[in-house]
């Protein structure tokens, strides 16, 4: 395993993250997760990244039981907060980035996880309705109250990360990450969101770098998708990657098999190889319905794909590629109460 720093704080962490998402937190599903954290631990991860909304707050519960025991100054624990969580999914202050959200939220988070403390607490969306100055606010006092080390955010844009991280200055606490969704094939933070995050030291730890599964090569065009992937997953999973189930995309990217193929990489190994070819990324999150999953993923590790194969990968996904920076953070479909 190689380790990167994140942004431009001291704290390192493994440069392939397992993310710990669980969508339904059945027995079955939780077992598997398990073996899948094990199976990342005994592969060289140390950073484990979940959310206090993931299965209603089972994933951070599951993540917690299976470190348990292992040595927490090794371990780097990331989780998130913005979505609402418990009982009552409709609860007014449930959900955004409010001081009571937030103070709320990270104790929960804790209690879950088993542990006094966070490496990474990261506001899950940008919030429209709360000041800034409060949501920044609360997490100084988060991390001046020893229950995080360090702040990060997921998919906010880069006039919002500006801002953000410029209170976060003046309240003398590190803003150090952005978790966005980045892979070959979608690629809408490289000509804003990353140019900002280098010029103020963060750095991003990116999700879905294999586009929900679609690089993996495994759904080919004019072709059924293979009993059980998750293009047949009539629970959500299917809804995620239905953008990438287009001929004109899986025939680009069966292209890359030999691209793959000269660097003795699988289809997988080489999406996550790709997106760590961007100095500002500082670490790629994999999730795994298995824990071979892992351990093949895990191989992407310190891996350098040569410029000559760099360009044959743009050149062989050409115009499938989604670019368009304007798409940052649209993903928010939280609305002020009338």
């Amino acid at each position: 395993m190689e380790f990167r720093y994140l942004g431009r704080s001291g704290l390192q962490i493994s440069e392939i993250t397992y993310g710990n998402w669980l969508t339904h937190g059945s027995q079955v599903e939780n077992d598997v997760a398990t073996r899948c954290v094990r199976a990342a631990l005994d592969n060289g991860i140390t950073s484990f990244d979940t959310a206090d909304v993931y299965a209603n707050g089972r994933a951070e519960e599951v993540l917690g039981a299976a470190l348990k025991g292992e040595r927490r100054e090794s371990l780097e624990i990331f989780t998130k907060v913005y979505w609402p969580v418990g009982p009552d999914p409709k609860g007014k202050n449930d959900t955004g980035l409010s001081r009571k959200h937030i103070m709320e939220g990270v104790d929960a988070s804790l209690r879950r996880l088993g542990t006094d403390y966070v490496d990474l607490y990261q506001a899950h969306r940008f919030d429209l309705f709360t000041p800034l100055e409060e949501t920044m606010q609360a997490f100084a006092d988060v991390v001046r109250a020893g229950k995080a080390l360090y702040i990060g955010v997921s998919e906010w844009t880069a006039d919002q990360i500006r801002r953000g991280h410029a209170l976060a200055a003046d309240l003398g606490i590190s803003l150090v990450s952005n978790q966005p969704q980045y892979s070959a094939l979608w690629r809408i933070i490289e000509d804003e969101v990353v140019p900002t995050c280098a010029e103020l030291g963060l750095g991003q730890i990116v999700f879905s770098p294999v586009a929900q599964g679609a690089l993996t090569g495994k759904y080919r065009p004019g072709e059924q998708p293979p009993q059980g992937s998750r293009a047949t997953d009539d629970k959500g999973g299917a809804n995620m990657i239905s953008r990438w189930m287009k001929d004109d995309v899986l025939g680009a990217v069966q292209e890359l098999r030999p691209v793959a193929g000269d660097l003795g990489l699988t289809m997988a190994q080489l999406a996550v190889a790709w997106v760590l070819q961007n100095p500002n990324v500082s670490a790629a999150i994999v999730g795994a319905s298995r824990p071979e999953q892992v351990a093949e993923n895990a191989k992407a590790a310190g891996v350098r794909i040569p410029a000559d194969a760099m360009t044959r990968i743009d050149e062989a996904l050409g115009d499938v590629v989604t670019r368009d920076p304007a798409m940052v953070g649209r993903a928010n479909p939280r609305r002020r109460p009338v």
